[in-house]
């Protein structure tokens, strides 16, 4: 059976400069996979590219053995892809429940209103504080509380493949631990499958099954979580001296 998820040999430029070059990858429906590597290696790019907010140059991206490369970025949620861009990006001006209900567009004509607010509420339960902030702006929100809104927003559409971005990033080490505990919990709960990029390659790690290195735009490296966790040359440039303790 084919990956929920599979890209194939893709290539992305941006002009005259190589994002990606012949990045080919894969996510079952079970897994929760891992994407590491330095600043400018191509990882937000990837995620661009299967979220159609940028075309490949060649290449195949397909989901559920459908080819994704051609549909528009706004028709993803109602396919079953959502994305969690990087930066969060809330809409600071409206209100978390607003956010959310902007999270169900795409997905309207294909559910019945009491669907959706089922979601929302679903949404809630995960995340109890966003239920009392629900009228609240987002742009009032603590980082980690719009880390939350923004997962959120993805969630309401009932996704099979959830897009995350950097979730760490700019946050407090105890709202890290709190963020990849809520991934854990909603790819256990919810039966999402998670494609995630990452800086914190060992928190990455921690939860994913399966990973993938990239470096200046390739594949450079594979595996299984606990392989790449212990690799002399991931844990020199990615996991430091602390890769066996469980600090942030």
């Amino acid at each position: 059976m084919p990956d929920l998820l599979e890209v194939k040999n893709i290539v992305l430029d941006y002009g005259a400069v190589r994002a990606l070059d012949d990045v080919s990858i894969g996510v079952g429906e079970d897994e929760i996979v891992a994407v590491l590597g330095a600043n400018g290696a191509g990882k937000t790019s990837l995620l661009r590219a299967v979220s159609g907010l940028h075309r490949p140059t060649s290449g195949t991206i397909l989901f559920k053995n459908q080819p994704l490369t051609d549909i528009p970025a706004f028709e993803l949620a109602g396919r079953g892809v959502a994305y969690v861009p990087e930066g969060r990006r809330v809409f600071g001006t409206l209100s978390v429940k607003e956010n959310l209900m902007l999270g169900m567009y795409g997905v309207r004509r294909a559910r019945q209103a009491r669907q959706l607010a089922a979601q929302e509420e679903r949404v809630y339960s995960l995340f109890p504080i966003l239920k009392e902030r629900r009228n609240q702006l987002a742009g009032t929100l603590s980082g980690g509380e719009q880390q939350m809104l923004a997962i959120g927003r993805a969630l309401v559409s009932s996704p099979e493949l959830l897009l995350l971005d950097e979730p760490s990033l700019g946050l407090a080490p105890i709202i890290v631990n709190e963020i990849f505990a809520m991934i854990q919990k909603i790819h256990r709960e919810e039966k999402v499958a998670i494609l995630i990029v990452e800086q914190n390659a060992r928190k990455a790690l921690k939860i994913a099954s399966r990973g993938y290195i990239l470096e200046l735009g390739k594949v450079v490296l594979e595996g299984s979580a606990s392989d790449l966790s212990t690799n002399p040359k991931v844990r020199a440039a990615y996991l430091g001296s602390a890769a066996g303790s469980d600090a942030p």
